[in-house]
C-alpha cells in the first residue's frame, strides 16, 4: 500500500495540472450532457463521443507519464508502433516494401532504447543518417526498380515522422538537472501532452464558433484561419500560464507554446494530405469519435522534436 501511495506522490506542479485536466473533462462532460438533454443534435452527440474518448486518452497519458520512466518509454514506443501498424496497410505496400516495413518495426525499440539510455549522438543520427541510407539500399538491392522513387520517399518518411519525432519525448528523461526546476521530466511531458491536446480542441472550437475562411481548402476544408489563429494564440497563453512545469521564462514559454501549436497544425495538415491522397477520411477507428491513431497523434509526432530542442536550448544551453 505504501508503495502504491509513493508511486502517486508526485510534485505539486504536476498534481495541479492533473487537477486542471480533470476539471476540464468534468465540466465538458456536464456541459455536453446538459446541452444534449435540452437540445439534442448531431454536433453535441459528436462532442459527447469525443469527450468520452478524451477521458480514456487522458487517463492513459497521465498514468503513463507518472509511471516509471521505463514504462513511459515503452508506452511511447507502442504509440510509434501503432502509428506504423495503422498506416502501412493503408499504403498498400508491395512485397519489397513489406519486407522493409519489418525493418522499420525493428527500428522502434532500438531508437527508444537509445533515448532511454541517453546515447544522444546515436539517438540523433540513427534514423536520419543510418536508416536513411540503409532503407533505400535494402529497397534497391533486390534489383527491382519499378516504383522505387515512391518506396524511397515513403519508408524513410514513415520512420522520421512517426518514430524519430515521437522518440524525442523519451529524451526528456535525460535532460540534466536544473537548479530551481522541480517538475522534472514528468512535468515536461505532461506540459507537452496538455499543450498539443488542448491545441487540437481549441482550433476545432474556434473554427466551429467563428471560422469562415479555410486555410487549406483542397486539403482540409474544415481548418479555418480563425480556428488556427485562435488556437495558436490560446495555446501560447496557456503555455505561459503553465510554465511552472518547465524551466522556461515567460517569453520562452510563449515562444515554445506558439511553436508547438503551429507544429501541431502542420502535422494535422500533413496527415490530412496523406489521407486525402489515399481517399480516406480517417486512418482507423481505434479511438471513437476521433478516428485512428494518426488522426489524434499527427500533431504529437511533428511537435515533439521542436518541443524537446526548444526546452534543451532555453533550459540547458542558454542557461548555461
Amino acid at each position: 500500500m505504501n508503495k502504491l501511495i509513493e508511486a502517486w506522490s508526485v510534485n505539486a506542479e504536476v498534481q495541479w495540472v492533473i487537477l486542471i485536466i480533470l476539471c476540464i473533462l468534468v465540466c465538458s462532460s456536464l456541459a455536453w450532457n446538459v446541452w444534449n438533454f435540452l437540445k439534442p443534435g448531431k454536433l453535441v452527440k459528436e462532442l459527447l463521443v469525443r469527450t468520452r474518448s478524451w477521458w480514456i486518452m487522458c487517463a492513459c497519458f497521465v498514468a503513463t507519464t507518472l509511471a516509471h520512466p521505463v514504462v513511459t518509454v515503452i508506452g511511447l514506443a507502442f504509440l510509434s508502433y501503432a502509428l506504423l501498424r495503422e498506416m502501412y496497410p493503408l499504403l498498400k505496400l508491395d512485397q519489397r516494401e513489406r519486407n522493409v516495413a519489418l525493418l522499420c518495426y525493428a527500428v522502434i525499440p532500438v531508437q527508444y532504447a537509445l533515448a532511454y539510455l541517453g546515447m544522444t549522438t546515436l539517438f540523433l543520427a540513427f534514423i536520419p543518417v543510418f536508416m536513411f541510407v540503409a532503407i533505400p539500399f535494402m529497397l534497391v538491392v533486390r534489383g527491382e526498380t519499378k516504383g522505387i522513387v515512391r518506396s524511397i520517399s515513403l519508408m524513410p518518411y514513415s520512420l522520421v515522422a512517426w518514430v524519430y519525432g515521437m522518440s524525442h519525448l523519451a529524451m526528456l528523461f535525460n535532460l540534466p538537472e536544473l537548479p530551481g526546476f522541480t517538475a522534472g521530466p514528468q512535468g515536461l511531458l505532461l506540459y507537452f501532452i496538455f499543450l498539443v491536446g488542448i491545441n487540437d480542441v481549441l482550433q476545432f472550437a474556434w473554427g466551429k464558433i467563428i471560422g469562415q475562411r479555410a486555410v487549406l481548402p483542397n486539403v482540409s476544408p474544415n481548418k479555418t484561419w480563425e480556428g488556427l489563429v485562435g488556437g495558436v494564440l490560446s495555446v501560447t497563453l496557456i503555455a505561459v500560464a503553465l510554465r511552472f512545469l518547465t524551466p522556461l521564462e515567460a517569453w520562452e514559454a510563449a515562444f515554445t507554446g506558439f511553436c508547438v501549436a503551429v507544429a501541431g497544425f502542420m502535422g494535422d495538415a500533413i496527415a490530412s494530405g496523406i489521407k486525402r491522397d489515399l481517399g480516406i477520411k480517417n486512418s482507423g477507428n481505434a479511438i471513437p469519435g476521433h478516428g485512428g491513431y494518426l488522426d489524434r497523434l499527427d500533431g504529437f509526432s511533428t511537435a515533439a522534436a521542436p518541443f524537446f530542442h526548444l526546452i534543451y536550448f532555453f533550459g540547458v544551453t542558454a542557461a548555461g
